[in-house]
């Protein structure tokens, strides 16, 4: 199987398992940490004094907890929150931070923890070996010291009474959400007005309500899309195929599907790097793309009045025309270099293309030909 193939079936098996509802893909402990750091270069204190509610994540399984409580100090929490979204096949039975002595005693002899809820308020060095690990974090729990564990009442769906009072407590929320609930997701973050950091598929962005939001700077991507997210852990039923499918050294199954992104309100300083362009001239003459060398002018819409910029590294820094870009550069958009004007994979956002179209789906057209999806934007003028 080829690589492209091989990434094609692990975005079909994503989709299909958002279709079923399924949604038993665990974020990598890496990829948390290389995208939290991002914001702490930016801004150290971004995390401190802050409340950070994981509402998506067994503690027994989600490197979002794990992340959290082993950085609880260094980040400067106020406190962490933590609850699972559905049953857990291996709450109170494998995951390291609790061996069978370390059980606190509230959940011995429960043969199944609906959902769990993890309080923590402080952590440090309890069995005074000189370091702080998981090993204090159960410790702490056992004793009922300052942290808590206990089942919620309910399933732990995160629109549930009891998920939303910890929810109203929360500064800043931060998970893997379901894929097939993630617009009920996102808008429940809105309606309560939170900040946020989460990961979703990059088909998020062709929801109107989402999209929205990043048009009118609400919301904006994260410090990366595609292969910045180096892969999800799957269940032991999922199937591997290709070169980007692995199981790493620990035995978790890895999928990396080149089609996720994160999601954030919070302030990171990639988005404020200015995009490097060349005039259209040099592009015609110097760009390192094909479908632009060598060409006498950009191609332009058959029914709107906009050019065809085919790759984000090739926008024309002189043009102050429309012009249509491929979604991924949402990846580099800089709000103060340009203004988003639309989307042509979006309902609410592209009618203004709608002119001789043949299909929804297709709104710009090139000699008749119908074109990829194209975010619309336009180059803001420089004082």
């Amino acid at each position: 199987m080829t690589e492209k193939n091989s990434r094609q079936h692990a975005i079909k098996n994503l989709k299909n398992a958002r279709r079923s509802k399924k949604d038993e893909f665990y974020t990598q402990y890496i990829d948390i940490q290389k995208e939290i750091e991002k914001y702490l270069d930016y801004n150290p204190n971004t995390f401190r004094k802050k409340i950070i509610y994981c509402n998506c994540d067994d503690p027994f399984e989600s490197n979002f907890f794990r992340y959290f409580v082993l950085n609880f100090k260094r980040l400067g929490l106020k406190k962490l929150l933590t609850t699972s979204f559905k049953p857990s096949f291996v709450a109170n039975t494998q995951l390291e931070l609790f061996s069978n002595n370390k059980i606190p005693p509230q959940a011995k002899g429960r043969k199944k923890v609906t959902a769990n809820k993890f309080i923590i308020n402080e952590v440090g060095d309890i069995d005074g070996d000189g370091e702080f690990n998981l090993k204090d974090v159960a410790l702490q729990l056992k004793a009922n010291k300052n942290n808590e564990w206990t089942p919620l009442n309910g399933d732990g769906d995160f629109r549930s009474e009891e998920c939303i009072n910890l929810f109203k407590q929360a500064d800043i929320i931060v998970t893997n959400p379901p894929f097939s609930l993630f617009r009920d997701y996102v808008n429940q973050i809105f309606n309560y007005k939170k900040k946020f950091l989460i990961i979703g598929n990059i088909n998020c962005l062709t929801y109107r309500d989402i999209f929205q939001r990043i048009r009118k700077n609400e919301a904006w991507i994260g410090n990366g899309m595609g292969r910045w997210i180096s892969g999800f852990i799957v269940p032991k039923t999922y199937e591997l195929h290709g070169t980007e499918a692995r199981i790493d050294e620990d035995g978790n199954r890895i999928v990396a599907t080149n089609n996720c992104l994160w999601l954030t309100n919070l302030d990171h300083g990639r988005r404020h790097q200015p995009l490097t362009l060349m005039t259209m001239a040099e592009n015609l003459k110097f760009s390192k793309h094909k479908e632009i060398r060598g060409k006498k002018k950009y191609d332009k819409y058959d029914n709107y009045n906009a050019i065809e910029v085919p790759f984000t590294d090739a926008i024309p820094s002189d043009y102050k025309g429309i012009m249509g870009v491929p979604v991924t550069f949402l990846d580099k958009y800089n709000p103060k270099q340009f203004e988003i004007l639309g989307n042509s994979n979006v309902t609410g956002e592209r009618e203004h293309l709608m002119n001789n179209v043949k299909s929804a789906s297709n709104c710009t057209y090139i000699n008749g030909k119908p074109q990829y999806a194209r975010i619309l934007i336009r180059l803001k003028k420089t004082k």
